[in-house]
This record gives structure tokens, C-alpha cells and sequence, in this order.
């Protein structure tokens, strides 16, 4: 059909053409939803029947012990507290993941990111004199922790920008420079006697939701939550209703185009990595300012490289990693509710298949493979 022909079929039937456009825009719509729901579906069947199988292997119930794990983690506000506390600091380390990945990289240094925003917020906490007010003492412990998380997450995007050093490597590489850093502070300078942690802050604790509500009692849940789950909108805000997130998402999708659009592909590459850290230095106050209120070796082992399975899982959209989060948590501490009928190491398995499902569906991380069998 010639330009002709559409024109003139516009102006003889203009209601044929809109009942087009909007089948085009449902389809649209419905292929999106598909995209998004489908492989965490399919994820989360997939290690369901490898659960069913594992649990048949050690001859339990697969019955009775999903129940068992639902009651520990859903079933009872301890638990469920429990599973809030651990979700609020998967929240900040996929939030910095799934920035990573908007952007075309691999952020594989949150957990060194998530202790340099724990100490900072300690240090923040140990700086302030006993009785300032939360509301100096908590901004300041935040903005500590999102200032530490950034400066860490700088150096690998300076890296990759102005000397094209690989961020999976160079992320990799500071999660022990920092660790081994900070292990450096607390033993040498900041150690109480006879432990691995700092002396309690003196302000800027957050309070725990048992103060709310009495069911949470003895749970570590605590307000950073809230603090989290606002950082989840903003970044939402960020990445789909500004200019720098769709610099950010353009830069991921093709840097070469992006360039050629007039984008610095180095500098926003910077800013993403940045950003990435201090949403993984964020999730430091969880521990730091809500729950223990100090500093303490070891806090972060294994939260970095979780939230690459949640900002996987929650297709590196803000609200689908939360609730990745929230699935994650469950599951972890549902590890601790079955752990009288299978083998906690069990759940850590069912994590692995997760993982495994949804790595081989999202496309950010089949372009990243590729990109990377390029540069070979």
C-alpha cells in the first residue's frame, strides 16, 4: 500500500484506523506483561519441582514441609518480622543490581558497598554527641551511608569510563580491598574488647516495628524498611520519568547509538555505578541503624551477591524487586523453619535453581553474555 493509499484510508475511515492503533497498543501492552511475568513464573515453578524432589530424596513430605516454611516465615509475626528484616536489606542491594544492569553493567561489588555504608552510618552514629535528636541524626546517618556506598561504586565506573577496565572485575576486586579495609578499622581502631564490632552508636537509631505493633517483639524488623521502600519510588521515579534514567537505560540498551544520539556513554556509565553503590550503601542502616546499632564484621556476607538473584528475579524493575525481595527473604528464613525436617542448605539450593532460570530468560543478562563473548 502506498503513502497515498494510507492517507487516503485515514481520511475515509479514521475510526477503522484507531480501533488499529489501539489492537496494536494492547498487543503491545500484553506482550510487556508476558515479558515481565512470564520467566519469574516459570523460575519459581522450575524450583519448585526441584524442592519437591530434594525433599522426596531425604524422605520427607513435600506437603509438610511447605507448610512448615510458610508457618515459620508467614504463619507468625516473629517470622514474618524476621523475613521484613532480611527483605529490607535485599531491597538496596537488587535496587543496586538492576541499576547495574538498566545500564549495560555488571555490579558484582554490593556487598563491599553495603559494609562501607554500614561503617559510615556507624561512624556517623559514633561522631554525633548522646541525645541529638533522630531527626539531624538519622538524615545524617543515611546520607553517611549513600556517600560511602557511591565513593565505592565511583571507582569501577571511573574504571570502566576512562580506561575500559571490566566492572565485573573491578567490583569483584573491591569487595576485598573494602572488606579487608574495614576488617583493618574495626580490629585495629574501633574494636570493643573480645568482639568483632564497634562500640553502639550514639544517635540516629531507627526504632523497631514492635514499637508499632507488639506482635513483632524479639523480630529484628525495624524502620529502615520504610526508608528502603522509598528509595525503591524514587529510583522508579528516576529511571522512567527522567532524563538522566532514560540517558541511563538508552546507554544500556546500545551505548553506540546512545553515543551517537549525543549521550557521554562514560559519564552516565559513572553515574550508574554510583548511583548502584550508594543504594547498596543505603542498605547498611538495616543493620547498623535499626537493628544491632553498631558496626559489625561480617554483617554483609552474602546480601551482594543475593541481590543479583533479586534484581534478576524482579527484571531490574524497582517494585518487582521488592518483591523479589520479599521472596527471598521467605525463603531464607523458611530455611531456618524447615531446618528440624531437611537440610537448610536445601533452600540455598532452590535459590541456585532460581538463579539459574531466570538468568537464562533476561535479556539485560543474555546481552551482557554476548557482549562479553565479543570481547574475546
Amino acid at each position: 500500500m502506498s503513502d497515498l493509499d494510507a492517507t487516503a484510508m485515514r481520511e475515509e475511515n479514521p475510526s477503522t484506523v484507531s480501533e488499529t492503533m489501539v489492537i496494536v497498543r494492547s498487543r503491545d501492552v500484553r506482550n510487556r506483561v508476558i515479558e515481565a511475568v512470564l520467566p519469574p513464573l516459570v523460575a519459581l515453578l522450575v524450583s519448585i519441582v526441584v524442592g519437591d524432589l530434594l525433599i522426596l530424596a531425604v524422605g520427607q513430605s513435600p506437603g509438610a514441609v511447605y507448610r512448615l516454611m510458610l508457618e515459620g516465615t508467614w504463619g507468625n509475626a516473629y517470622g514474618f518480622g524476621q523475613v521484613l528484616y532480611k527483605t529490607t536489606t535485599l531491597i538496596c542491594t537488587g535496587l543496586a543490581v538492576s541499576v547495574g544492569l538498566r545500564a549495560g553493567l555488571f555490579n558484582i561489588g554490593a556487598e563491599g558497598q553495603l559494609a562501607a555504608g554500614g561503617m559510615a552510618a556507624a561512624l556517623v552514629g559514633l561522631a554525633l554527641p548522646v541525645g541529638t535528636t533522630a531527626v539531624i541524626a538519622v538524615p545524617l546517618g543515611v546520607l553517611g551511608a549513600l556517600a560511602a556506598g557511591g565513593a565505592v561504586g565511583f571507582v569501577p565506573g571511573a574504571l570502566r569510563a576512562n580506561w575500559g577496565a571490566h566492572e565485573v572485575i573491578t567490583t569483584i576486586m573491591l569487595n576485598f580491598i573494602v572488606l579487608a579495609f574495614l576488617s583493618w578499622l574495626v580490629s585495629a581502631h574501633l574494636r570493643v574488647p573480645e568482639t568483632l564490632h564497634t562500640p553502639p552508636i550514639h544517635a540516629g537509631a531507627l526504632p523497631r516495628l514492635s514499637v508499632l505493633w507488639n506482635g513483632f517483639h524479639g523480630s529484628a524488623a525495624n524502620g529502615s524498611i520504610l526508608i528502603e521502600l522509598c528509595a525503591a519510588l524514587i529510583l522508579g521515579w528516576y529511571l522512567f520519568r527522567t532524563r538522566g534514567g532514560f540517558e541511563l537505560r538508552a546507554v544500556g540498551l546500545q551505548p553506540d547509538a546512545a553515543e551517537n544520539a549525543g549521550i557521554n556513554v562514560g559519564r552516565t556509565w559513572i553515574r550508574a555505578l554510583t548511583l548502584s553503590g550508594a543504594l547498596a550503601g543505603l542498605g547498611g542502616i538495616n543493620f547498623v541503624l535499626g537493628y544491632e546499632r553498631y558496626y559489625e564484621e561480617g554483617f554483609a556476607t552474602g546480601a551482594g551477591f543475593l541481590g543479583i538473584a533479586v534484581a534478576l528475579v524482579g527484571r531490574s524493575n524497582p517494585l518487582g524487586v521488592v518483591l523479589a525481595a520479599l521472596f527471598f527473604a521467605t525463603l531464607s528464613q523458611g530455611g531456618l523453619a524447615i531446618n528440624a525436617l531437611v537440610p537448610k542448605q536445601m533452600v540455598d539450593a532452590l535459590q541456585g535453581v532460581v538463579i539459574l532460570a531466570m538468568a537464562a530468560s533476561v535479556p539485560e543478562v543474555r546481552r551482557l553474555l554476548a557482549q562479553a563473548r565479543g570481547k574475546r
